[in-house]
């Protein structure tokens, strides 16, 4: 039995993200009988509430997430247990044609909540709810575009927010946005970049040198502070993140060795990464900040998979290192190919982030799998690996939690939570 749940991205035009859609499959043999709605309910329901009972609920703050549910779904009241400001109730056909399910649905509507329709029809059954629509999601792969064009006009007259889905190369997303569409989701939308973030002047900077050394079993500290100090940048960054409210120091860090000290190596080789994005013009617009994001998910989930791989050649650091590197070819303006020329790294972790071949390859691959929603795939390469795929959505949600803590620790700058009156704590004594 395998059951997956993880979250895609809902950008609008401009490449800004504006939601995540929480995608999820599930199977649950003990009703698999003749009737495939009722299996469909079951399963959807069991591995909702098993995302539910995983204490994974906290990932979704502070973001509106579109999750779809069923009719039984609805009757357990199951969208009470999020927020209305970060939760869209997301039905599909089987809901709107259920006797009962469309006074739920409405009564949801009228608390407040949200309510999306996948590959809506302007057919009857539709219509008669359009007061509790709020999002009309059209799916590129079944809608014709003479539909489509004509849902779109009529949906934006009625002040509805239209969502292109299953958006897989650039010709559809080119010809959704030509349309009108609000917004878009689907693979290619997730990969899309407008500008690259950097030059490839990086390439010649300590950057890569000192990620690797960061990331070595037995770091030299001595020689990561000459690395740091080598660039101005990279030490006003170091600096910034060492004196940040997170360890809201006493004294604050004014050499690099007091910031290496205060920080620790642990903390230090995820942040690096970001101090580098950071260092041009010490501003991280949306876009570098959604693949920074991304590097840091990649690392912690390739590392955290480590746990259960077998048979894999490379350590859990160089797991983290596989995947931190992974979009560096978005961050600077400059082929895979060469960026990791700059590099010292191990033969297996290089062919893995060129080729994915290898043990390297088939994590690296489960862990983009995972990114794309590709179950399929997901569970082939978790047998590959020994990895038991009932594992995969905890260590996926506690990893999202990860990144999104570092994150915010890193974006809280120093005293801006403080007024001058209240006292500095200081970071635990013990």
């Amino acid at each position: 039995m395998s059951k997956y749940i993880m979250r895609q991205q809902i950008k609008d035009p401009k490449g800004n993200i504006i939601g995540y859609e929480i995608l999820y499959h599930g199977e649950n043999q003990a009703f698999s009988d003749e009737n495939p709605n009722t299996v469909n309910e079951f399963a959807a329901a069991d591995t909702i509430y098993s995302f539910l009972t995983q204490n994974t609920s906290k990932s979704l703050k502070g973001s509106l997430n579109f999750m779809t549910f069923t009719t039984m779904l609805l009757m357990k009241k199951t969208p009470k247990l999020f927020s209305k400001s970060e939760l869209v109730i997301q039905i599909d056909d089987s809901v709107i044609i259920h006797p009962l399910s469309m006074h739920f649905v409405q009564q949801y509507a009228k608390e407040g909540y949200k309510i999306a329709v996948n590959e809506f029809q302007f057919s009857p059954r539709y219509l008669a709810f359009m007061d509790s629509i709020d999002y009309i999601k059209l799916n590129t792969k079944t809608t014709n575009d003479t539909t489509m064009r004509h849902i779109i006009e009529i949906a934006h007259s009625m002040n509805k927010t239209c969502i292109a889905t299953e958006v897989q190369t650039e010709e559809v997303y080119q010809k959704a946005v030509a349309m009108g569409v609000d917004a878009l989701e689907g693979p290619y939308v997730a990969e899309l970049v407008t500008t690259k973030t950097h030059s490839g002047s990086y390439l010649q900077s300590n950057f890569f040198r000192l990620m690797v050394a960061i990331m070595s079993d037995d770091p030299d500290v001595d020689e990561i502070e000459q690395m740091i100090s080598a660039d101005a940048n990279l030490t006003y960054g170091l600096l910034k993140i060492a004196n940040s409210a997170y360890f809201a120091l006493r004294h604050r860090a004014t050499t690099i060795h007091q910031a290496v000290m205060t920080l620790g190596l642990e903390l230090l080789k995820q942040w690096v990464y970001l101090l580098s994005a950071n260092a041009s013009d010490n501003k991280i617009d949306e876009s570098t900040e959604e693949f920074l994001k991304r590097s840091f998910m990649r690392a912690n989930f390739a590392s955290e998979l480590m746990t259960y791989a077998k048979d894999m050649p490379i350590s859990k650091s160089e797991a983290y290192l596989m995947g931190m590197f992974s979009t560096l070819n978005y961050l600077i303006d400059a082929p895979m190919e060469e960026i990791l020329s700059e590099v010292v790294m191990v033969d297996e972790v290089r062919e893995a982030l060129l080729n994915k071949t290898g043990r390297c390859g088939q994590l690296y691959e489960l862990v983009l799998s995972y990114e794309a929603a590709n179950w399929e795939r997901i569970t082939e390469l978790a047998a590959e690996l020994g990895i038991p795929d009932h594992h995969l959505t905890n260590i996926y949600f506690v990893c999202m939690d990860n990144v999104n803590n570092l994150w915010n620790q890193l974006t809280n700058a120093y005293g801006s939570e403080q007024t001058e009156n209240e006292p500095e704590t200081a970071l635990s004594e013990e």
